[in-house]
């Protein structure tokens, strides 16, 4: 059996204050400040600043919080699987990418929950990185390169990419002829996504540059390029229609995005995947087969 203070310390952590997880646990303000009081007294260490709005980790706090999750969550899958009860029933806290989550995490979800009746599903879309530690998310879906140190990744699919502008953009500016060439025109990308890494003919190379407009939305670089802004590397998940009905055409088609960014569902690190986890991955992975996105 998982300590019950611990339980009650890792709550508080992912309500992200004493009164939020009070009102989940329909119990008093002073009763979970005593407790937590207490556990700071039994452990001799102080876990976290607190007001009656909000709650900070200490060091210690946050070290105790990221060693208790998968603790709790292994435990927890143990004790259903060596009960002969493994179920994907209960709770499954998903975020995902604002633009990828609406054109292929939204639209399979219907029958996701057709399929699994019994999970009690939270999704959020958001472009920025949650800490899959703190307990908030049990899975994200992140579209990059590399995945956060100490988490576990299970890669969903490849996330091709290519260059590509408005044809209007093109007819007032010019088709660059190569990678110089594109020092003379206007690139879109979101905040962090210059420079460029690209593979064509010499390989692999990354191509340096300043946005012409300053934005942290992958959604706005899309809609600049449509709206003839400028020339942006885009995953052809989300352009794949302005290419095919010529609202968008490829730039340097002998160039694309590097093969190494993938897209994948992401969890914290647990001795056993639980069957919620196990059935959204695969259903992910399964459906984004179907929409023609490739694995590798």
């Amino acid at each position: 059996m998982f300590d019950p203070d611990y339980d009650l310390f890792l709550d508080i952590v992912a309500a992200g204050s004493i009164s939020a997880a009070a009102r989940r646990r329909t119990a008093s303000v002073a009763t979970l400040s005593k407790r937590l009081a207490r556990l700071e007294q039994r452990l001799g260490v102080r876990l976290a600043h607190r007001t009656t709005r909000r709650l900070s980790l200490t060091d210690a706090g946050k070290e105790f919080a990221d060693t208790l999750l998968p603790m709790r969550a292994g435990l927890s899958s143990v004790e259903e699987r060596l009960a002969g009860r493994e179920t994907s029933a209960g709770p499954l806290r998903l975020t995902a990418p604002t633009s990828f989550g609406r054109i292929h995490v939204l639209p399979c979800l219907p029958g996701f929950l057709e399929a699994h009746p019994e999970i009690e599903l939270t999704i959020d879309l958001t472009d920025q990185y949650v800490d899959l530690l703190d307990g908030t998310y049990d899975l994200a879906v992140r579209i990059g390169a590399k995945i956060g140190a100490g988490l576990i990744a299970h890669r969903l699919a490849t996330s091709g990419r290519v260059l590509c502008a408005a044809p209007d953009y093109l007819a007032r500016f010019g088709a660059p002829a190569s990678l110089r060439d594109l020092a003379d025109h206007r690139l879109i990308a979101a905040e962090g996504q210059l420079p460029w890494p690209l593979e064509g003919p010499e390989g692999s190379v990354q191509h340096a540059g300043t946005s012409h407009i300053r934005t942290n939305s992958s959604e706005v670089v899309r809609e600049l390029a449509i709206a003839s802004c400028g020339i942006a590397l885009r995953s052809l998940w989300d352009v794949a229609n302005e290419l095919e009905d010529g609202r968008l055409v490829r730039v340097l088609p002998q160039y694309q995005g590097a093969q190494s960014v993938g897209i994948f569902a992401v969890h914290a690190p647990a001795p056993v995947i639980s069957a919620r986890l196990k059935a959204m991955i695969a259903y992910l992975s399964q459906n984004l087969a179907d929409a023609g996105i490739r694995r590798a």
